[in-house]
Order: C-alpha cells, then sequence, then structure tokens
C-alpha cells in the first residue's frame, strides 16, 4: 500500500483541550473495527492528555494521509475547523456525529457527514452501541477513610490511601468509591444500610483501609482486599482475625506485589471464602459478638435499675 494511502482517524478525543468519554472510544472501536476489515491502513491521534504514549496532533505530519474520518461527537467548533485546515488536501469523512448546525463551517467542511443525528433527518444508532465486545473487567468498590485521629502517631491514613489509590489506578477494574456514611439529603450517599449492600452485594471486590468496609463486604459475600492504616494494627486487622479473614495487608507492608497476591486470590478462592464467612454471620450457630453479653451485663448485680 503506497505510503499516502492512508487515514488518520480523529474526534473529540484527539484535542488538546478535548475530552475523551467511554462512548466516544467505543465509537472509534467500531470505526477502527471496519477499517480493518476493509484492509484500511490508519492512525488514531489522541490527545495527550488521555492517552500521553499516543500519536498526538503536534506529532502528526499531514502529508503521510490522504483521508481524515472524524469520529462521534458535535461536528462543530474551532477545534474541528482547524483540522478542516491543517488537512486540507485529505479526503475528509465524519461518521457517527452530531450536526448542529448544517451551515457551519466546521460541517461544511467535511467532503461527506454520515451523521447520527441531524435536523430533518433519520437519526442511526450510534456507533458505540455496535462497538466489539470486551472481556469484563472486575467491578472494585473502594472505601477509604482519612479520620480517625484518635490513633495520634500511629495514623498512617495518608500514606495508605496515596499508595493504594495510586496502585488502583493502574488496575485495568472499573473503580466505585463509596462511603459508608450515610445521609438521606445527599443524593450521592446511601440514606439506608440496604442501599449501601444493594451495591457491596453486586460487586467483585471491595478494597478498604475501613472496619465497616471489610465487615459489610464479607456480610455481603463480597471479598474485601483489606488495609490497616494504623501503625502495629488496630481495629481491621482485630476485626479480620475475629472474621477469619486472611486478605489484610499492614500500613507497613503496602507493596505492590503483596496487594497483587491479595487481589488475584480475592478474585479467585476469595470469592467462595467471602460467600462461605457472610453465609456463617447469618448463621444459628454464628460466631459470638459483643451483643450476645448485653442482657447479662445489664442484670448484672450492681447494675442499677429504674424504679
Amino acid at each position: 500500500m503506497h505510503g499516502r494511502d492512508k487515514t488518520l482517524v480523529t474526534g473529540w478525543f484527539s484535542f488538546l483541550h478535548g475530552e475523551a468519554t467511554a462512548g466516544d472510544v467505543l465509537a472509534l472501536r467500531r470505526v477502527e473495527e471496519v477499517l480493518r476489515d476493509a484492509g484500511l491502513a490508519y492512525d488514531v491521534v489522541w490527545s495527550p492528555g488521555f492517552r500521553a504514549d499516543g500519536a498526538h496532533f503536534a506529532d502528526v505530519d499531514p502529508a503521510a494521509y490522504s483521508r481524515l474520518v472524524f469520529v462521534c461527537g458535535p461536528a462543530h467548533g474551532p477545534q474541528v475547523e482547524e483540522v478542516h485546515r491543517r488537512f486540507a488536501h485529505c479526503v475528509r469523512i465524519a461518521v457517527g456525529v452530531s450536526v448542529v448546525d448544517p451551515a457551519s463551517p466546521a460541517v461544511t467542511g467535511f467532503h461527506e457527514v454520515l451523521a447520527r443525528d441531524a435536523a430533518g433527518a433519520v437519526p442511526t444508532l450510534d456507533l458505540a452501541a455496535r462497538a466489539p465486545a470486551s472481556p469484563a473487567r472486575p467491578v472494585v468498590g473502594v472505601v477509604l477513610t482519612h479520620g480517625q485521629h484518635e490513633y495520634g502517631g500511629r495514623r498512617r491514613h495518608d500514606e495508605v490511601a496515596a499508595g493504594l489509590t495510586r496502585w488502583l489506578a493502574g488496575k485495568d477494574c472499573a473503580r466505585l468509591e463509596l462511603e459508608t456514611r450515610l445521609d438521606a439529603h445527599d443524593w450521592r450517599l446511601c440514606g439506608t444500610p440496604a442501599q449501601l449492600e444493594a451495591v457491596l452485594v453486586r460487586l467483585d471486590l471491595v478494597v478498604t483501609d475501613r472496619l465497616h468496609g471489610l465487615v459489610l463486604a464479607l456480610r455481603a459475600g463480597t471479598p474485601a482486599l483489606a488495609v490497616d492504616p494504623v501503625a502495629g494494627g488496630a481495629k481491621v486487622t482485630a476485626q479480620a482475625r475475629a472474621c477469619g479473614w486472611p486478605a489484610l495487608v499492614a500500613a507497613d507492608r503496602l507493596a505492590e506485589d503483596v496487594l497483587e497476591h491479595w487481589w488475584d486470590w480475592c478474585l479467585t478462592g476469595g470469592r467462595v471464602e467471602a460467600r462461605r464467612i457472610g453465609a456463617g454471620f447469618r448463621a444459628a450457630d454464628a460466631a459470638a459478638d459483643a451483643a450476645d453479653g448485653l442482657v447479662a451485663a445489664l442484670e448484672a448485680p450492681g447494675v442499677p435499675r429504674a424504679g
């Protein structure tokens, strides 16, 4: 294939101050699939803010391409108009775009517009809908605390949170930040324990440095990778021991290889163990908790009684 007989694929995910949305990237995957099936050579240009290791407009030689395909989003604005100016020698096609103003130079600059929606036209299916399917990724709830100042100089909460979130950012998973605090007025928070449990039971894994992050995950039958943020261990360590849960990391052992070990275990054998422990919480012969001794304590000699 001749060097110039090549297509540059671009979109809002390519602009320095644009944005890469999940829908736009899936739309790109659909276009890539079509180009590959047709045997057409192409390159994709990315925003350096989203994919630093990809090809960027600043590095692209327009003379290397004879065709340009603009994918998804609105065909509108000065960024799109600049694409027309810089790649004026190319055949330029927009695919799966919204046409807001058909008279706009951003629209009229294309040789052909295969619109997703436009005034007076029948809308077509968004490109993301038929994008190639990807293998499922684990859905991970992240429950962290930055408080617990009662531990004073033993607190390692900031270091633990920074280490965990930095490590999680590199994991190929869907991360969902959760909060055990309830609020009946803030729509972003759960208002009842049942609402939070409805989320936890649907997760593949919980990563937490909170006691109740651990307990509520296991109660839902979901494995938890627990980190004790207190030097020397405190209530998270004690609770993991009480539950018989092994996936516990000490604050001073927050190393990637340790986290990776428990991550792998939680997503394999840990699933079965979490369900077993969660079922045990509700069993007739469940392990004792402090409430089992409450009535006896209330009725003990020397306890003041009303009346």
